[in-house]
């Protein structure tokens, strides 16, 4: 992320428009893996492999370096059998996942997607939520696991102590992307986003369509404590899915940049220094 003058003098024409702005840095060839959640842990990143239902890491060697897969999937083929998903990290180390359906078939998981969804416990590799309904953006948040329960249109909390899972809040659209932040207030908020649908071949025939007749697309501000609906940013138009939320605390007007946008090339950042190329400071090339 750059910060001080780079971040300053971003907008030529609006100097400190932006109080974060974020550079790309490292890419990675990994061909189309269907990858969905990435997180960081202590041996860096983790990504979901939705193509090869499997955990994985980066490689400068290979595609990808499996790392972790369900104990129902017998071995790594492009298959998407179960649709792995997300991600829950806990101290540093891959400790739940969701998936649409326990299946070790080709798109397997198509079958049940309504109901067949599941979460699971990386370390035991065992399955602990059956009987999902396409399940996604596993969070680790205040010793529970918090998640949507996509298909219906809920947001769920599980407390592995005891076993118990509660309805938290019912949203007006696909659950997907989950944020949970405390604030000085005290009080604990999910920041969720929620999706319309795009098609029917996937999507289709699932509990939160029969609820709801039209599906929202935005983020929503939901009160843990209540399940009460206190905030929303939601798109009119141009817009139909979310897949990732992130609470950057401190930050309201942040912006980053695209690696094939040219601006993305003019940026310098050193220990020591930060500096954006301009037209009149180009020299040419001898």
């Amino acid at each position: 992320m750059g910060k001080g003058p780079l971040t300053h003098g971003y907008r030529e024409d609006a100097p400190g428009m932006h109080d974060a702005l974020y550079l790309p840095r490292t890419r990675h060839l990994t061909g189309d893996l269907f990858t969905h959640d990435l997180d960081w842990g202590d041996e860096g990143l983790w990504l979901v492999n939705t193509r090869f239902s499997c955990l994985a890491h980066l490689s400068d060697r290979f595609n990808f370096v499996p790392r972790w897969r369900p104990f129902f999937i017998t071995d790594l083929a492009p298959e998407d059998r179960c649709h792995l998903n997300g991600l829950a990290m806990v101290n540093g180390q891959p400790k739940y996942v969701t998936a649409l359906g326990a299946s070790n078939e080709v798109g397997g998981w198509r079958s049940h997607k309504a109901d067949g969804g599941i979460v699971m416990d990386v370390e035991r590799n065992e399955v602990v939520l059956w009987g999902l309904s396409m399940p996604h953006s596993p969070v680790w948040y205040q010793d529970h696991l918090w998640f949507h329960n996509s298909g219906r249109g809920e947001l769920w909390r599980w407390d592995p102590a005891t076993g118990q899972t509660t309805v938290v809040a019912e949203l007006p659209g696909y659950g997907r992307g989950l944020s949970m932040v405390t604030l000085g207030n005290g009080r604990t908020y999910a920041i969720a986003g929620t999706c319309q649908i795009r098609e029917q071949h996937i999507f289709g025939g699932l509990p939160i369509q029969q609820r709801l007749s039209q599906l929202v697309c935005g983020v929503l501000v939901i009160d843990v404590a209540t399940g009460q609906e206190v905030g929303r940013f939601q798109f009119q138009q141009g817009c139909q899915e979310l897949y990732g939320v992130r609470f950057l605390a401190g930050k309201t007007r942040p912006t980053l940049l695209d690696p094939a946008d040219d601006v993305a090339a003019k940026g310098f950042v050193c220990p020591e220094v930060a500096y954006w190329l301009r037209p009149s400071a180009l020299l040419p090339n001898p």
